[in-house]
């Protein structure tokens, strides 16, 4: 192979690999999880918006938006700060994450169920279901969270 030969395959193989690494930017960008979603259980929709160079998660809808036992909002009981057990859950943000440099984003997320705030990562999957894996300790878990399309998140609890 002369030298000629040589420096059109370099050329060609540094267009490419550009070209490439350009779709995989793109494809990650577009894998953002802003938006709302309904949690697993489908107890609440958590609306994920940028906030900075992170994505903030809020709660912005829930099944039950009054707590039969006070006929109230729910408030976040079990938060291990006194001065914060007189919250509302709703509107609560729940987690703050930054880039990971994988396109996953990864924080802490507070669980209102148990009042602990856990290590967590998010992850748009390809079959556009959002992963949370948290782990508390040694034991991790994950959940899937699906988009909820053409709603406003908060207006549903109006219904």
């Amino acid at each position: 192979m002369n030298l000629r030969a040589l420096r059109s395959a370099c050329a060609a193989f540094c267009l490419a690999f550009a070209a490439f690494s350009a779709a995989a930017t793109s494809t990650a960008q577009a894998a953002e999880p802003t938006g709302t979603w309904l949690t697993q259980n489908g107890d609440a929709h958590i609306r994920i918006a940028k906030c900075g160079a992170n994505v903030c998660g809020t709660i912005v809808w829930l099944r039950n938006p009054i707590d039969a036992t006070t006929g109230e909002a729910p408030i976040d009981l079990r938060n291990p700060d006194p001065a914060q057990r007189e919250r509302k859950i709703m509107g609560l943000r729940i987690f703050a994450m930054a880039p990971d440099g994988s396109g996953a984003y990864a924080g802490r997320i507070y669980n209102t169920a148990d009042g602990n705030t856990y290590p967590a990562k998010i992850t748009v999957r390809p079959d556009q279901y959002l992963e949370i894996q948290g782990c508390s300790g040694a034991v991790c878990g994950k959940e899937l969270w699906s988009k909820v399309e053409g709603q406003s998140g908060s207006a549903q609890n109006r219904k």
